[in-house]
Order: C-alpha cells, then sequence, then structure tokens
C-alpha cells in the first residue's frame, strides 16, 4: 500500500500565532516534525501543506514537499484532504493510506507513525486510527489543551474530552490510567474524503475533538498505545517545556546541520 504523510500547518494559530515559524533548540517546530516524519519507514512520501508562504518557503528550503492550501479551512484535516486531491492530480493515480501528522508535535518519534499505521496494514476493516499515550500528572489531566480518550479493552475509542476523563475521584483500587489523543492520524484515503464531507456532529463542536466525528457517525477509531513522551505546543510555556525536554534529543543531532 502506497502510504504518504501531510503535515497541516499554518501561522494563523488563535493562542500561539506563527508558532510553526516558532525555534525550538534553534530550528523552527514545523521542520522538526518535517525531519523526524521523514524518517517513518512505513511512508513514501511526505508533504507539508499550509496556507502562509512563509512556511512553505521555509519547508523548501530544507528539502521538503511544501503545498499552498486554502486559507479558508479552520481544521487540520479539511486541509490535509485538499493536499491529498493536489498531490494525486499530479501523480495522476490515488494513495492507499493518509497520515495526518500535526505540526505542533516537534517530538514526534518516527516509530510512531510506523506503529499508527501498522493496524491498517494487518486489517482492512479499519479505516482509521489514533495514537494514544500515558498522561503522567493530574496537570496534565486536567489540562483542556490535552485531548483525553477513553478506550475499550479492544482498543477502539469510547469517548474524547477536553475534560479530565476518567473521572478518577470514586475509582479506588479499580483506576483506570488515563490517556491522551497522540495527534498522528491515519486515515484511509477514501475514508479521510468521506470524514470530510461529513456533518459536523453535536459532540465534535462541544468538545472540539474531530474524532467524535468519526464516532457520532457509526465509526470506530482504533487506538494504538505509544510509549514514546511527546508533548503539542499551544502557548509559549508548551514550547519551552518542549525546548527543554529536547535539548538533549539524539535525534535532534541527526538533522541539526540540515535546517
Amino acid at each position: 500500500m502506497e502510504t504518504i504523510g501531510v503535515i497541516p500547518a499554518r501561522m494563523a494559530s488563535s493562542r500561539f500565532p506563527g508558532k510553526p515559524l516558532e525555534e525550538i533548540v534553534g530550528i523552527p517546530m514545523v521542520g522538526h516534525v518535517q525531519f523526524r516524519s521523514s524518517m517513518s519507514d512505513r511512508l513514501d512520501a511526505l508533504y507539508v501543506a499550509t496556507c502562509d508562504q512563509e512556511i512553505y518557503d521555509y519547508i523548501e528550503s530544507i528539502g521538503g514537499n511544501p503545498l499552498i492550501t486554502s486559507d479558508t479551512h479552520k481544521r487540520a484535516s479539511d486541509r490535509t484532504a485538499e493536499a491529498l486531491q493536489k498531490i494525486e492530480r499530479k501523480k495522476g493515480c490515488e494513495v492507499d493510506v493518509v497520515v495526518m501528522i500535526q505540526g505542533d508535535e516537534p517530538m514526534v518519534h518516527p516509530q510512531m507513525i510506523d506503529e499508527a499505521v501498522s493496524p491498517l496494514l494487518r486489517d482492512s476493516s479499519i479505516r482509521i486510527t489514533n495514537l494514544m499515550g500515558p498522561l503522567k500528572t493530574a496537570v496534565e489531566h486536567q489540562d483542556p489543551n490535552e485531548v483525553k480518550v477513553v478506550a475499550s479493552p479492544d482498543n477502539f475509542a469510547m469517548y474524547y474530552s477536553r475534560a479530565p476523563i476518567p473521572n478518577s475521584e470514586h475509582a479506588g483500587e479499580e483506576s483506570v490510567s488515563p490517556k491522551k489523543q497522540v495527534c498522528i492520524i491515519p486515515f484511509r484515503r477514501d475514508f479521510l474524503l468521506e470524514f470530510n464531507e461529513m456533518e459536523a456532529t453535536p459532540l465534535e463542536k462541544t468538545e472540539s475533538v474531530d474524532m467524535l466525528r468519526v464516532l457520532e457517525h457509526g465509526y470506530r477509531v482504533k487506538l494504538v498505545p505509544t510509549e514514546h513522551e511527546v508533548y503539542s505546543v499551544d502557548t509559549e510555556s508548551d514550547r519551552q517545556r518542549v525546548e527543554s525536554l529536547m535539548e538533549e534529543d539524539p535525534l535532534v543531532d541527526s538533522y541539526r546541520s540540515d535546517a
């Protein structure tokens, strides 16, 4: 199966304007995502989809494949779907799997992409997967910028929320370790296009979590555990925290000279 990665990125973040080009250990954040994602064994090609010329120029300068997309998209999946269609027109053929890799996940490890794609290769009934990772502190569990997810025993998503779920207040000895969504999201090609044609749903709007649209329309999301430690960057304090964690990251040294 042909698998491509798409990194949607834009400068006009409401919480942290300009964050894709904010530097972390001397390298723009979207550069980290580009370099690290390109190391995945599962990706046949990698693209950055953006509506901003500054991001386009930077990605081109480091040897990446930038694409200009519309500046009207509200959701990363919309931008990813437009990029997919542009890529296929240029290639003259369809791809099989599209991995949406958020541009604000500079700690992404290439093995995480491999983990996320593997269920689609093994099981043709799976249309979409999400990585999930542990929430390590009570502060993270309470943070509305961290999307929490509750999994069934066979690791399908039951619910997503920005609220602290599951509620462990009455758990006692039967407590369930809280998990967060990690935004590496592989779609089967047709399901990505179908997803973007679905009506937005009440819970999706209430929680501001795209994956609830999938659940509310009756589909399932396969969850894939990962032990890699990653944090998204939504604020300047997030950037500082991630920078401190990446200062000793051996992967950074492998691409620093190319950035």
